[in-house]
């Protein structure tokens, strides 16, 4: 009765509450820009700085605050305690990437490779979370579609603000392949509604209706449906366009889509995966259906990344294939399928997004110092003129190795421990095969994310370095950046504090 979906829509509205303030706060941002355009620019950036920073951060407390649970909308969302979870991980690393823009002094556009962010990119990145948000609630294949279309589109715009031939570059490669991988989801999701007759993930019909159909097909469906959701994860084979995006973005934005995207796209993923049957009395699909495929993805997305990050010579592209091998690192959580590899997911995602953070201001903030490009060469020496934070890039390096004692190490920990049980109940060589190669890759990654270290400590600064103009870092911007280390080696020695918070959710 339209009766009764009209009172559904409005009684839906009380779990809608964060999105709507966002969308909100996107209109108020662009009025305010417009206000704000004659004024000075300095001060403008500021006031759009805080009303960003007020607008994602009451987002945040509000999804905790939420006393709905459910589904919203006719079944197009559901809010449950993972969505709410991975909402809070988004805010509060828009709020952190938020923080470290208006509190670094560096004049950008004055430095060498360093471009200034326009005043649009506030009202951007509030859009884009909300796109994320709306990711985390999304259940029904026409929700999930829009809502990373809403991301992708603003990505590509962030990726492409600042007015030069890289940032224009990076964003149209950016573009095409995301308009390819949306293509291929769509096509994917076209096969999934031909075969359920549904769009919704948690109706009972589209387990049921999986379940009677040929594993392999089911299993092609649903991979090309993920095909978009591995772009946002930068996973294999939809990775091409991370290392030119994030060379081209400017380094906040970089961090941004180091972290956010990733616990959203993940999230989602997870979602569909459950939503195929755990049993099938007929031969048909399964769940375990996908986990071989699933583990090629992981393994290749490992070996790609850190393999292509040993002749970087970049600080950005380095982090850029980093994220790639950790997008194959969070698969192997998916790739379990058991309770013990859902909560390793979470795990992960949440103390990925302090180390990957750190890792990015860190960097610039060094690089800053003595007014250079983020060419790793630079580095050299910087560990005697900045030995705080060379001492806090260092533990977020053996962080990112999977090193103890970091937070890194629990991580991976959790998430092939995970594995290991997954391959005991179902002997496959691929996961064994990912669970040894995984672990080996360890070895490989060292030699990457330890050569800034030695070159820090090790290797004296280079004459043009030495010669250079030295800057000063504020002293607000290196206590953000060394206050991420703190989380990434105290959730090592006390990961029961978020394991415990993760288990009662």
């Amino acid at each position: 009765m339209l009766t009764d979906q009209l009172t559904n829509i409005l009684r839906s509205l009380g779990g809608f509450g964060p999105e709507v303030w966002l969308s909100v706060a996107f209109c108020a941002l662009l009025v305010a820009e417009l206000l704000l355009l004659r004024s000075d620019r300095r001060k403008a950036r500021q006031v759009l700085a805080g009303l960003s920073i007020g607008a994602v951060l009451g987002a945040g407390i509000w999804a905790v605050l939420l006393p709905e649970r459910g589904f919203l909308f006719l079944r197009l969302l559901f809010l449950d305690n993972q969505a709410i979870y991975f909402q809070v991980v988004i805010a509060l690393s828009a709020v952190l990437v938020l923080l470290y823009e208006v509190l670094n002094p560096h004049p950008r556009g004055e430095g060498p490779g360093v471009r200034e962010l326009p005043l649009e990119w506030y009202a951007i990145l509030v859009a884009m979370t909300l796109g994320l948000f709306l990711m985390t609630m999304s259940v029904n294949l026409l929700s999930i579609y829009l809502s990373i279309e809403l991301v992708s589109i603003c990505s590509y715009l962030l990726t492409a603000l600042t007015a030069d031939r890289k940032a224009s570059e990076g964003g149209i490669k950016y573009l095409l392949f995301g308009a390819i991988s949306s293509a291929i989801m769509l096509y994917g999701m076209s096969f999934l509604y031909g075969m359920t007759g549904t769009l919704d993930l948690t109706a009972e019909a589209f387990g049921a209706e999986l379940a009677r159909q040929d594993a392999a097909v089911v299993a092609v469906a649903v991979l090309l449906t993920l095909a978009g959701l591995l772009f946002k994860l930068a996973g294999v084979p939809f990775h091409v366009w991370t290392p030119d995006a994030y060379e081209a973005a400017p380094v906040p934005v970089a961090a941004f889509f180091s972290v956010a995207p990733k616990a959203a796209a993940v999230l989602v993923l997870m979602r569909i995966v459950t939503a195929l049957p755990v049993e099938s009395s007929g031969g048909g699909a399964t769940a375990t259906a996908l986990q071989t495929p699933l583990a090629v993805l992981a393994l290749a997305g490992i070996l790609i990344g850190n393999l292509s990050a040993l002749r970087q010579t970049d600080a950005k592209r380095l982090l850029a294939y980093s994220t790639i091998a950790h997008a194959g690192f969070l698969l192997v959580g998916v790739v379990a399928l058991n309770e013990a590899g859902f909560e390793a997911v979470l795990f992960y995602a949440s103390t990925y997004m302090f180390i990957s953070l750190a890792a990015f201001f860190l960097i610039d903030l060094l690089a800053q110092v003595n007014n250079t490009t983020l060419a790793i060469s630079d580095f050299a020496g910087l560990g005697v003129k900045q030995p705080l934070l060379a001492v806090a890039l260092t533990i977020v390096m053996l962080a990112l190795t999977g090193l103890p004692p970091t937070v890194g190490f629990t991580a991976k920990l959790l998430s092939f421990s995970a594995l290991y049980d997954a391959y005991q109940q179902r002997p496959d060589p691929w996961l064994l095969a990912l669970f040894a190669l995984g672990l080996l890759n360890a070895l490989i990654s060292l030699f990457y994310y330890l050569k800034i270290p030695f070159l820090l400590f090790f290797r004296p600064a280079p004459v043009k370095a030495e010669s250079g103009k030295e800057r000063k870092p504020s002293r607000a911007t290196v206590w953000l950046a060394v206050g991420l280390v703190v989380p990434v080696v105290g959730l090592f020695l006390k990961p029961d504090w978020l394991l415990a918070m993760l288990a009662s959710w």
